[in-house]
């Protein structure tokens, strides 16, 4: 006989009835109220004793709850609730996360054909993890997960707002990462070589890298109007963190910036080219690409082809232990081995680890000179390059640099 049964946490009555096979099932009402959740739980009785197929159950219950409640049970389909949810998340989403939604909700579709125009309750487990196995070993594991964790959030989002009872991708799990070539910092030697293989702007971009430690997108982004150089200071806010940063300016840096050509406007981009690739397209593949041209010019890695090829852009690439990344990885190495605390070099470079060390430490702006003070300027004149050579640092105190500056201003 069909009983009712209430969890402690939910609001809702859960149906408890026996199947065909003398199972005993558990089913929620979705209803707050008891004597509307009897009568669905003794229809759910019925249905399951008689071997009704389970398009048959969610039709019968539908209906049921329908004449109960006068209102129709919500009947959107994948489709139209793929459109919706990513209208909403445009709202509140950077235009790169937006892409990557748009990407994997779009293969998700593709992959479940006449299905994902039915009701979202027909999509189960199998269907996502289906679309798991397709992608495994065509992209790249991070690829696979991105794309995973779109639709998990779509499936969660579903089930908040009541579209669905139950989330079917909840517990599918993300796929394991191979173990992956680490990044590493750039030598001295190998420094130069980028640069003499580098068009202005990239020198000017591997330049900031370099001295400020700052990711490709943010420096592809920076216009004069960052730039302080009354104080002798970077100032922007980070577009994945959206930390504000202040950072002195080195004083190779600052001689480098002494010999571009201000514009008259200041909100016009330091380099051009990369600042209307990263606005238009949101992502910095394509400068990334343009960098690994670079590195392949200066004879640090293996030319790359960058065509779209049959298996997709996502499939698994060639890695490389050197990338504009590194320049970043350069940078921390260079203050750490000049024996500036990690604090400042956090505080510097942008972290968000150790953050109880920041909470507790304060980093002031004489610290962060001395930091990038460390650094060596690549642009004076060396012996002949051999063999690579990792960089030896000579710390210059906060006076010389000053002295420097004022001279190059």
């Amino acid at each position: 006989m069909a009983s009712l049964w209430k969890h402690p946490k939910s609001r809702y009555w859960t149906a408890c009835f026996t199947d065909s096979l003398g199972r005993r099932r558990k089913r929620s009402t979705k209803e707050t109220n008891r004597k509307k959740a009897e009568m669905i739980a003794v229809k759910l009785e019925d249905a399951a004793r008689k071997k009704r197929t389970f398009k048959q159950v969610k039709s019968i219950i539908e209906d049921l709850r329908t004449e109960i409640t006068g209102e129709r049970a919500n009947d959107s389909s994948l489709r139209d609730f793929v459109t919706t949810w990513l209208s909403e998340k445009a709202d509140e989403t950077k235009k790169s996360s937006m892409q990557t939604y748009q990407t994997a909700t779009k293969k998700f579709l593709a992959s479940l054909g006449a299905k994902a125009d039915e009701n979202m309750t027909e999509i189960t487990r199998n269907d996502i993890m289906a679309f798991r196995k397709s992608m495994v070993g065509n992209i790249s594991a991070t690829s696979v997960n991105h794309n995973l964790k779109c639709i998990k959030m779509l499936f969660k989002a579903a089930r908040k707002n009541q579209i669905i009872e139950e989330n079917p991708a909840e517990t599918v799990d993300t796929v394991r990462k191979a173990s992956v070539q680490k990044r590493r910092p750039f030598t001295q030697d190998e420094l130069r070589l980028t640069l003499n293989a580098a068009d202005p702007e990239w020198k000017s971009m591997i330049l900031f890298g370099l001295y400020t430690g700052q990711r490709l997108s943010d420096i592809a982004g920076l216009t004069w109007a960052n730039l302080d150089l009354q104080r002798d200071e970077l100032h922007f806010t980070t577009a994945k963190t959206s930390r504000p940063m202040n950072i002195p300016l080195a004083a190779p840096l600052r001689k480098h910036l002494g010999s571009l050509r201000k514009a008259q406007k200041p909100t016009a981009p330091l380099h051009p080219n990369a600042y209307t690739t990263i606005t238009k397209v949101g992502k910095t593949t394509t400068l990334s690409n343009q960098f690994a041209d670079i590195l392949a010019n200066a004879g640090l890695r293996k030319p790359v082809e960058h065509s779209k090829k049959k298996e997709g852009r996502e499939s698994p690439r060639d890695q490389n232990e050197l990338s504009f990344h590194c320049l970043r990885h350069t940078a921390v190495s260079l203050l750490k081995d000049a024996g500036i605390p990690d604090a400042t070099v956090m505080e510097m470079i942008g972290h968000s680890s150790l953050q109880m060390s920041q909470r507790y430490t304060h980093v002031g702006k004489e610290a962060l000179v001395r930091a990038v003070a460390s650094l060596p300027n690549l642009e004076e004149k060396q012996p002949p390059i051999g063999k690579p050579r990792r960089i030896k640092l000579q710390a210059t105190s906060t006076l010389s640099i000053n002295a420097s500056n004022k001279a190059d201003a």
